[in-house]
């Protein structure tokens, strides 16, 4: 009888044969089994297994020596074994160590916190503690202990961090079972070996609280307050403060006892770490909502539930064929499968066949993957290749389900998938993507239209049995009349349950009627024919709702707000809104996140047709005429909140009718809205230029180029920027053309393109200075000034900056918005103080930065004093003034804090303060400050981090030699 196999990662990695421990051979032979064994029975690349063992030191033979580890594993494991049946298969270029259930502590520690969080869930409490306490004491030690190399340290701090997850959610659960004094006594201990960390100082002060020791939990506040505060100049987070404000106010509901369900949750899965003090970036859930009603497909569900994490599945229908129900079928398996994917479900709409707009090229697909896991864009590499080095990188190790829906192709999809197992990725198109199967290993299943009886299940939840069974006949006509096609059925099944009266008889009759004389769809098989049944449901909206149905056509797409609606009806608010609830109603709309509408792409070319044979074309210029007004108002009210020292050019008073969207004041919510309808804009100025509406052209993108910069997106900002160049240049406008230059500047330097960058501003410069636009042109030398900071040109870019200040002392007080020329006359001082840092000219910088800081606190300009104060500490830090330049970098992490700041400004500001306490001779504290814009900069996935960590480890080592290193942090 063959004996049993386990192994062991939590701890040194080690494997038994029954009750005898293995011999596992050399350190890299063992590294190799702990990266087959964490791939948990998916296959690993050889590729894979030698950048994890050796890094970028693998030798020339790296792959011989590979196949020597693995022949010395078989033989270990399997001594009397042949290779064909050993535990270690050859799969194809790579390698798959097939593991049964219980074999490995891993999968054993995840199933245990599974079961914690569905005892959770039903409430007993007793059953969460045992079954943490059992998977915790599967630890043997630090995980991989022994398995030296990076990808090794890695995956122990994953693993570590779901390890402290789960003390915490233990700790949590016997907290409600109210032992708070064992509780109490074991959080101590936990503090002192994770100071940082402050799950476990909000669970003690809970426990304190409980135990009727108030005092004492207000001074663990407290205590923690200090150490934040003086080894990272930081306050605590917000549950921390929460916790705080609650015991002090003596919260009754801190001692009351969680209803069934509530405690913490359980994690499940290993996830990324959450650095000392950082908050975690927001796991995301981004599936669309599912059907309520979802009937069938059972077969095509058994064949997908029986595909293991790391597939790659296609979705597809016949090809050319829509409505077919593929986004409903993998948002329906995706949201059945998604609590075995902790570290986030994100879904994204390719736009492969949308009527209206480009497919989404897989760069910006990969921005927004990448934005949506929490790495900060700004300053991504624009190469795609580069971009899905980075998006496959950040996936290593996690369990995250990737929905794409509607790809156009293998091409579109391919830079989409991620580079190791664990990660589940649904794909759904009109392709067949036969190069995604071939070459990638995807698993195809075809969607067919719904059969008869799924199609008569459909209908019987929709409109209810008996309405169904009660006329066989006309039911079997409707599902003939609808193609079998969810969507066709769907609509029709929305109308006739508003209409009780209405036999089924009627509505056959109606459907076969409404088909005389009517063209099949373009690209679709006469039998597939469902514009009669659309046309059935257009007929029985009222004429407002019909009208706006069809201008739904002329919207740029892909969705719209209710205030856009609006804008395209030439109605209020109010009436659009009751419109849109009678398109919806009759399944023509759907609402495809709160607040944001959309149609199925055959819709919306039905509506094409109507809108072309219906409608006047000056009715449908004017409807276009108003929905470019909506975004260029709104986009010009969003950047005068999120770009406070921009120069605003003048609008045109939007016509009549047009519902442009107000912020009242607020800066985040004017961020939120160029986010959300960044898509839009996008096809709003291509739309825009195509039909030759110039000066919303150019004026469209003057409006978002600041968006698409700060979002790193200079490609698609450049782009833009030629576009409405084209339009400024077909206007004759040469105030146009000189913002167009402008914009053009930080695009063309983002991309690395310096010299051609300095052109633009030299030109906008020039033109700005022949029409006599003063205030324009000094922001036009701020732009300069950041060409030539980027080119190193330090005694240019101070120039630069000089001529600016110069120009806006010379307008000030003579009319326009004196509060934003006052904000840029600051942010110019600043930058004048910067340079001359730079240039070693500190007292100097600190004159300039001073009365920047004046003006800006006079102002109310946070985020600008939060820059001028991290300036400050730098001339400081220079001039020797250390304690002076450890109290400046801390106002400016105090300003970052009470603004919606970058993390990657509060990330430079740390570095600059460890730097400072190095100097100063306080390497303790210099280490807490870089730990802590270490923690910022790997959760933004930047590249400053590995300089700054290797940093870290010289100051490791020299600490332990005695002999801090005070060049470091000087250079």
């Amino acid at each position: 009888m063959k004996e049993h196999l386990r192994f062991s990662v939590l701890g040194p990695v080690r494997a038994w044969r029954g009750t005898a421990e293995i011999e596992l051979g050399p350190p890299q032979q063992r590294a190799v089994l702990a990266v087959l064994l964490l791939a948990e029975g998916s296959q690993v690349l050889a590729s894979g297994l030698v950048d994890a063992v050796w890094g970028t030191s693998a030798p020339a033979s790296a792959l011989g020596i590979l196949r020597t580890y693995v022949h010395g594993l078989r033989k270990a494991l399997e001594p009397a074994g042949d290779t064909a049946a050993s535990v270690i298969r050859s799969t194809g270029d790579g390698y798959q160590l097939r593991l049964t259930e219980g074999e490995l502590d891993l999968t054993v520690f995840r199933e245990l916190l599974a079961r914690a969080e569905r005892a959770r869930r039903a409430g007993d409490g007793k059953a969460v503690v045992e079954h943490l306490r059992d998977a915790l004491g599967l630890w043997r030690g630090t995980a991989l202990a022994g398995v030296r190399g990076e990808y090794a340290q890695t995956q122990r701090q994953r693993l570590g961090e779901l390890r402290l997850s789960a003390e915490a959610a233990r700790v949590t659960a016997e907290l409600d079972l109210g032992a708070h004094t064992e509780a109490a006594a074991e959080l101590t201990g936990l503090i002192a070996e994770h100071p940082f960390d402050e799950r476990f100082r909000e669970l003690l002060m809970l426990a304190l609280y409980r135990s009727g020791r108030q005092a004492a939990a207000l001074a663990t506040y407290r205590e923690a307050q200090t150490l934040l505060m003086g080894e990272l100049g930081v306050d605590p987070g917000p549950a921390l403060q929460a916790m705080y404000q609650r015991v002090l106010r003596a919260d009754a509901g801190l001692l009351a006892q969680p209803a069934p369900g509530e405690p913490a949750p359980v994690p499940a899965q290993p996830s990324a770490p959450a650095p000392v003090s950082v908050q975690a970036p927001t796991v995301p859930a981004q599936l669309p909502a599912g059907l309520a009603v979802f009937v069938g497909r059972e077969a095509e569900l058994a064949e997908v539930d029986r595909l293991v994490p790391g597939s790659t599945v296609v979705v597809s229908a016949i090809a050319g064929m829509a409505g077919v129900g593929k986004t409903t079928f993998a948002v329906h398996w995706a949201r059945q499968v998604a609590d075995r994917f902790p570290d986030g479900q994100l879904y994204l709409n390719l736009r492969g066949f949308d009527p209206v707009g480009q497919p989404c090229p897989p760069d910006h697909a990969l921005r927004t993957l990448l934005e949506s896991l929490g790495v900060d864009v700004h300053g991504l590499p624009q190469d795609v290749h580069a971009l899905a080095a980075r998006y496959r990188t950040l996936l290593s190790g996690k369990r995250v389900l990737l929905l794409l829906d509607n790809a156009r192709d293998s091409a579109q999809v391919r830079p989409l998938l991620p580079g190791a197992p664990g990660c589940l990725v649904i794909v759904t198109s009109r392709d067949r993507l036969a190069g995604l199967v071939a070459v990638d290993g995807a698993t195809p299943l075809r969607l067919d239209m719904l059969s008869v009886p799924e199609a008569r299940a459909l209908l019987a939840q929709r409109l209810g049995q008996r309405r169904v069974a009660a006329e066989p006949d006309a039911v079997e006509e409707i599902i003939a009349r609808c193609a079998r096609l969810p969507l066709a059925l769907s609509v029709t099944a929305a109308r006739v349950a508003t209409q009780s009266a209405l036999s089924l008889a009627a509505v056959a009759e109606e459907l076969r009627d409404g088909a005389a004389g009517l063209d099949p769809f373009h690209g679709l098989d006469a039998a597939a024919d469902v514009r009669a049944v659309f046309f059935w449901s257009y007929r029985a909206l009222t004429p407002d709702a019909a009208r706006l149905f069809r201008l739904l056509a002329v919207h740029p797409g892909p969705d719209l707000t209710l205030p856009a609606a609006a804008s395209l009806a030439g109605l209020t608010v109010p009436q659009t809104r009751q419109l849109v609830r009678e398109l919806l109603q009759a399944h023509l709309l759907d609402e495809s996140v709160p607040g944001r509408y959309a149609s199925h792409d055959l819709l919306r070319a039905y509506a094409t047709e109507l809108t072309e044979s219906l409608d006047p074309p000056q009715q449908v210029r004017a409807a276009r005429h108003r929905v470019f007004d909506h975004y260029l108002h709104t986009a010009h009210a969003a950047l005068a909140l999120t770009s406070p020292s921009q120069v605003l050019i003048s609008l045109v008073p939007a016509t009549e009718g047009t519902r442009a969207e107000e912020f009242a004041g607020d800066t985040g919510k004017a961020a939120a809205w160029f986010a959300a309808e960044q898509e839009v804009l996008l096809a709003a100025v291509e739309q825009a230029a195509t039909h030759r509406y110039d000066v919303h052209t150019w004026q469209l993108v003057w409006a978002i180029t600041d968006h698409l910069h700060w979002r790193g997106l200079w490609q698609e900002q450049e782009a833009l920027d030629l576009i409405a160049m084209d339009a400024a240049l077909r206007l004759g406008d040469r105030s146009a053309q000189a913002h167009v230059h402008r914009g053009l500047v930080a695009a063309t330097t983002d991309l690395g393109r310096c010299e051609e960058g300095r052109v633009h501003a030299e030109r906008a410069i020039e033109l700005f200075t022949e029409l006599g636009d003063m205030e324009a042109c000094a922001e036009s030398y701020r732009y300069l000034c950041y060409v030539a900071g980027r080119q190193g040109d330090l005694e240019g870019a101070l120039d630069a900056t000089q001529r600016s200040l110069a120009l806006h002392r010379a307008v000030d007080g003579h009319g326009g918005d004196d509060s934003r020329r006052r904000t840029a006359t600051a942010a110019v001082l600043n930058s004048a103080g910067w340079f001359h840092t730079l240039l070693g000219q500190h007292q100097q910088a600190l004159d300039h930065c001073r009365k920047a800081l004046a003006l800006q606190q006079e102002l109310g300009d946070d985020a600008g004093a939060a820059a001028t104060w991290d300036s400050i500490g730098l001339a400081l830090h220079h001039l020797g003034r250390y304690d002076e330049a450890v109290t400046s970098f801390r106002n400016a992490l105090a300003f970052y804090r009470r603004t919606d700041h970058s993390p990657w400004a509060t990330a430079d500001t740390l570095g600059r303060l460890g730097d400072t306490h190095l100097s100063a001779g306080r390497p303790d504290a210099a280490r807490a400050a870089w730990t802590k814009a270490l923690a910022f900069w790997d959760r933004l996935g930047h590249d400053d981090a590995e300089p700054l960590r290797a940093r870290l480890r010289r100051l490791d080592e020299e600490s332990d030699a005695g002999a801090p290193d005070t060049e470091t942090a000087d250079s």
